[in-house]
């Protein structure tokens, strides 16, 4: 049986930001996506637009020095334009080391993502590592 397209999708995002592939993610999002980031960091907050949501991904990559690894453990699909994943990833940031699991709840809208609401498993780890 084949997978859901909207695993298929998420899949294919996890598998660009693993590649530093910023043309395929842009085509995967919607004009006007957002993604929500959690805690108090300096990336935490809503990036509205796939404009401010790649900058924040360049961003990311800066403040770890190419050493944030994120690996995609599960996606899980309800058929009804919603994916939800499980991961883990690790970085290294100014003398900090971060090894957590997260996952984010997708919104898709046809064959494009629409929102992108990212959880933690320890919001105080994140915090901590962001500050």
């Amino acid at each position: 049986m084949a997978e859901h397209p909207n695993a298929q999708l998420v899949r294919k995002g996890y598998d660009a930001f693993t590649r530093g592939d910023m043309d395929t993610l842009r085509g995967l999002m919607a004009a006007d996506a957002t993604h929500h980031v959690p805690g108090t960091g300096i990336l935490s907050g809503a990036f509205k637009g796939r404009d401010a949501i790649l900058d924040m991904y360049r961003r990311l990559g800066e403040e770890t020095e190419g050493t944030f690894r994120v690996e995609l453990r599960q996606v899980l699909v309800d058929g009804r334009g919603h994916a939800v994943t499980l991961h883990h990833f690790t970085a290294d940031r100014r003398g900090r080391h971060v090894d957590e699991d997260g996952g984010i709840v997708f919104r898709i809208v046809g064959d494009k993502i629409t929102d992108l609401d990212e959880c933690v498993a320890d919001l105080d780890v994140v915090n901590d590592f962001w500050s």
